[in-house]
């Protein structure tokens, strides 16, 4: 199990620092996010400024892109970083994709998704291989790439791509096609056990793969101080209040708990949400733990499931450095 860690939502100019800091403690990647920054400039950063460590995004909003200029930036982040980038992708979901993108929502998210998969390899396979590129899909009609617009071939062309969701028809698509499966930090160990991991191996027998073809990489809660528990308490409402998570809450019976969040929701009223997450509730999406027991304590939470390990509070340099160092240590 890899300890990975996730930037803070920062200005480019931060970028280097933290980098340079994160790969000096051990981590084994970093990962970026499509929040309130573009998750691809950081990578570029991320890369020049590190040696070891391996950088991706975890996600970049594939919905809100073509495939071709995923293709492109993937190709050179992979090229830039000898190697080293991870091309992390999530769909959204329809409210965002329509009103905060601008892009059509697909009639099939997994449909969409695969084709998106597929044409980047093409893409690559012909820049790489000379392969005639001839797509056609459902979605995608992609065949043209005359030599102006080769990107060419690169040192290290096999770009991992992961691909994050909390329904089992996004776990299935990750055991058929990826290399890599980003859970959703809104999870518990039960719904990975029972509900996501049996998606991954579905979809990996489907053609002829196996689970450990695929790097489950999960992103944790945790809290060891009642502010860190505050805190979590708020973000598991948020999460539990997103109609198309709601299968999370309903596994454990608390469907209705997610309906009255939606609710408060709707109307802003995100003060009265975390009241209605109890302990039980917060025990199943948190680990609750000791600063000092905290990397035991992960392991065995997540033995057998996660591959690679990600905290859900962001790395900052300078706070907790020894703290972090020796839980890499303990990890990687």
């Amino acid at each position: 199990m890899k300890l990975d860690a996730a930037l803070p939502p920062t200005q480019l100019k931060d970028v280097p620092a933290i980098a340079k800091a994160a790969d000096e403690i051990g981590f084994d990647a970093l990962w970026t996010q499509e929040t309130q920054h573009d998750p691809f400039l950081p990578c570029t950063l991320i890369a020049e400024h590190s040696s070891k460590m391996k950088m991706g995004t975890a996600i970049a909003v594939s919905f809100a892109r073509s495939p071709a200029n995923l293709a492109y930036t993937a190709w050179d982040l992979a090229a830039q970083s000898g190697g080293r980038f991870i091309l992390g992708l999530g769909t959204q979901v329809k409210a965002h994709i329509e009103r905060r993108f601008g892009m059509p929502w697909p009639e099939s998210v997994t449909g969409k998704l695969r084709e998106q998969i597929q044409v980047l390899r093409a893409m690559w396979d012909c820049w790489q291989n000379g392969t005639k590129l001839n797509f056609r899909g459902e979605y995608y009609k992609i065949t043209l790439m005359s030599p102006f617009f080769n990107g060419g071939p690169i040192e290290n062309p096999s770009i991992p791509i992961y691909i994050a969701g909390v329904n089992t028809g996004l776990a299935k698509l990750a055991g058929e096609l990826c290399e890599g499966f980003h859970a959703h930090p809104f999870h518990s160990v039960r719904y990975l056990s029972e509900v996501i991991l049996p998606g991954i191996e579905e979809g990996a027998k489907k053609e002829g793969r196996n689970r450990k073809d695929v790097s489950v990489s999960v992103t944790a809660f945790t809290a060891a101080t009642p502010e860190e528990e505050a805190f979590a308490r708020m973000q598991i409402a948020f999460y539990a209040s997103t109609p198309s998570y709601r299968a999370v809450m309903e596994l454990h019976g608390w469907g209705a708990t997610a309906e009255k969040l939606s609710g408060f929701a709707s109307k802003g009223e995100w003060a009265e949400m975390p009241m209605l997450i109890t302990d039980e509730m917060l025990g199943e999406f948190c680990l609750m733990t000791k600063q000092e027991t905290l990397a035991g304590d992960l392991k065995k939470r997540y033995d057998g499931i996660a591959d690679r390990l990600t905290l859900y509070s962001p790395f900052v340099p300078g706070e907790k450095d020894e703290w972090w160092r020796e839980l890499a240590r303990e990890f990687n």
